[in-house]
């Protein structure tokens, strides 16, 4: 995704296995610990390499942080891509991200947007890689939501490029509201009266049962 991320040396298929080893269990333990709470050493050991390994791929914290955002951003957009060109691509995609939050209760946030404010204040080259990964995000949602809106299913005067963005920030909000309350009942009221008011409000009633609230947890 990030530019100097295409621009590092080609590694060999065992270096690229290694590396996305070593990004992988970096995103879980930061996901679950905090940027400031995880050391390169908690690192090497989640992904049982050396520290002469650790420091080949990665010489700083901040180029590993990096390739953690990339990792997200990607990940999130390929899933979101692929949900969203299939058959029903909306509603396939509605029923993907509450699964999810029902799953977790939204522990940790979002995987992406939990870095935010981590970073966006104190380090402006991994705010520019975070708000690139949102951009392409963005773009994904509003390529599904281009075709709702090419069938009729969608007001004619909506972009579905500002809807998209706006049902992001929707997202983002539910995912925070859920992660405080632990249950995924916000996030699930958030997206399902999103959906149906962008659609138009005699589709809120079917957009709800399909998605059963859930009991507040205590």
């Amino acid at each position: 995704m990030s530019n100097e991320l295409n621009a590092r040396p080609k590694l060999t298929p065992k270096g690229e296995r290694t590396r996305a080893r070593i990004v992988e269990q970096a995103a879980a333990l930061i996901h679950e610990r905090g940027v400031a709470h995880t050391t390169l050493d908690d690192v090497k050991l989640a992904a049982e390499v050396s520290g002469s390994q650790m420091y080949h791929y990665f010489p700083d914290k901040d180029e590993l942080v990096q390739a953690v955002i990339d990792y997200h951003a990607t990940g999130i957009v390929n899933r979101n891509r692929q949900v969203l060109s299939g058959a029903n691509g909306v509603e396939a995609w509605r029923k993907m991200v509450i699964t999810a939050a029902k799953r977790t209760k939204a522990k940790g946030g979002c995987a992406l947007g939990s870095l935010v404010g981590q970073l966006a204040e104190t380090d402006p080259g991994a705010r520019t890689l975070i708000a690139s990964g949102f951009d392409q995000w963005a773009a994904a949602i509003g390529d599904g939501l281009r075709s709702l809106h090419a069938q009729g299913k969608l007001p004619s005067d909506v972009d579905p490029d500002d809807l998209a963005t706006t049902l992001l920030a929707t997202l983002e909000g539910g995912l925070l509201l859920a992660q405080v309350q632990r249950s995924s009942r916000p996030f699930e009221i958030a997206i399902n009266t999103f959906l149906a008011l962008a659609a138009g409000s005699s589709t809120h009633r079917s957009s709800r049962t399909l998605a059963e609230p859930t009991r507040r947890s205590a």
